[in-house]
């Protein structure tokens, strides 16, 4: 019998990507994401999302930031990181975005859309369903 989820995954991250993010204190380590007390974040070869969710268009300016956004999600909706956290992934996820060309105005629009309709992806019970096939 295998167990699985279904999901909307698209990327898979072909080598490990490795960031330093204000989100300081912790040590977590869940085999695919990695977040040290010095505010390390480490996404592992294989790692896999969706990209940017929603009514948004996957540009290059928005790849990181869905990454690192994500796994920080990921970390909250599983209850290694308090969901006191969520800001500050909102913001991380503008500023990745800034930084990596996108418009300030389209990053704001992402910023507010986050803040405004994605607490149900950092929530625990937002988990998906495990089903099992034989």
């Amino acid at each position: 019998m295998i167990k699985y989820k279904k999901g909307g995954y698209k990327y898979r991250l072909a080598e490990d990507y490795r960031v330093r993010i204000p989100i300081t204190g912790h040590s977590i380590d869940i085999g695919v994401i990695r977040l040290t007390k010095t505010g390390w974040l480490t996404i592992r070869k294989g790692y896999a999302w969706d990209g940017p969710s929603g009514p948004a268009i996957d540009t290059n300016n928005f790849m990181r930031g869905s990454l690192v956004h994500d796994a920080l999600y990921q970390l909250m909706r599983q209850g290694w990181l308090s969901v006191l956290y969520r800001k500050a992934a909102d913001q991380l996820l503008r500023d990745m975005c800034i930084e990596d060309g996108m418009w300030r105005i389209r990053a704001a629009w992402v910023y507010w859309a986050v803040r405004n309709f994605a607490a149900r992806a950092a929530d625990k019970e937002h988990q998906r369903e495990i089903l099992t096939a034989p």
